[in-house]
């Protein structure tokens, strides 16, 4: 276990529900302090009462710069510092790719990839000078495969883990670490409250059929936040915590398959890819 499992300080963005809000629980349970933030911080109120003191409430839109910059400046001078941040907010844009518009795609990634940049790079500077602290990505089991109709969503997954990956060997000097949780289906809020394209009857057979899968499958889900979210905090606990943390069986199976798919076709094609080499 770390040196640093005694009140720490989280911020964690999308508090109002899903694993934002499980994880500000299992962190006031594992005896932190917590900002706990979201667009309306008038929903976070139970929040606030529930941590008996413990939870602090903040408006932040990931999507605003400035909002972002008050939230953190906030964070610093009501606790001192900000030990682990928790870049949870997001939604799900469901389209097939010639579905979706330029706009969809464009606000998909404003919230996945350019908000939770955003909101790493105002708090490294402190975590950098201070020699610790925890960024924990709240990416997907969808940051390294794919499903139909969820491409815009994999775009903005995808794209968080490359920068993060990238950063964690940057920060790493500095005692700063990076943690990518990669969930699967899970009984939150995201699959209900999903935006949709315009449907494209020719694709009622790949990304048509999947939507009607995920819409009979909200409320089903085998994974449960509140699990989700407490072994969230034992990684971050952890001296050394993986890169990235699948969470439940179907991201563990999915993703071992994609791994073993892309190990198969490197080694089928490796001459032909080792061909390229000046002579």
């Amino acid at each position: 276990m770390t040196g640093q499992t005694q009140d720490r300080v989280w911020l964690i963005t999308g508090c109002s529900s899903g694993f934002g809000r499980e994880i500000v629980l299992a962190a006031v349970a594992a005896g932190d302090r917590v900002m706990a933030t979201a667009r309306r911080p008038e929903v976070l109120q139970d929040l606030a009462d529930l941590g008996k003191g413990q939870v602090s409430t903040y408006a932040l839109d990931v999507t605003d710069p400035n909002s972002v910059q008050a939230a953190v400046e906030a964070t610093m001078a009501l606790f001192g510092r900000i030990d682990v941040l928790v870049n949870n907010a997001g939604f799900l844009m469901m389209g097939a790719v010639e579905e979706l518009t330029t706009e969809q795609l464009r606000e998909q990634m404003e919230v996945l990839f350019f908000g939770a940049a955003q909101t790493t790079k105002a708090v490294l500077p402190s975590m950098r000078e201070r020699g610790s602290g925890t960024i924990v990505q709240m990416s997907s089991m969808g940051g390294q495969t794919s499903f139909h109709a969820f491409g815009a969503y994999h775009a903005g997954k995808f794209a968080l883990e490359g920068l993060s990956q990238t950063l964690a060997g940057e920060v790493a000097p500095f005692g700063v670490r990076v943690v990518m949780v990669e969930p699967g289906a899970f009984r939150t809020r995201i699959n209900s409250s999903k935006s949709e394209a315009t449907v494209i009857d020719a694709y009622s057979g790949t990304a048509g059929a999947f939507r009607a899968y995920v819409n009979a499958m909200q409320g089903s889900e085998e994974g449960d936040p509140a699990k989700a979210a407490a072994a969230i905090v034992t990684a971050v606990d952890s001296d050394n915590p993986p890169l990235r943390l699948a969470l439940g069986g179907d991201a563990v199976d999915g993703l071992r398959a994609e791994l073993e798919s892309r190990l198969a076709d490197l080694d089928a094609w490796e001459g032909l890819s080792r061909s390229t080499a000046v002579s």
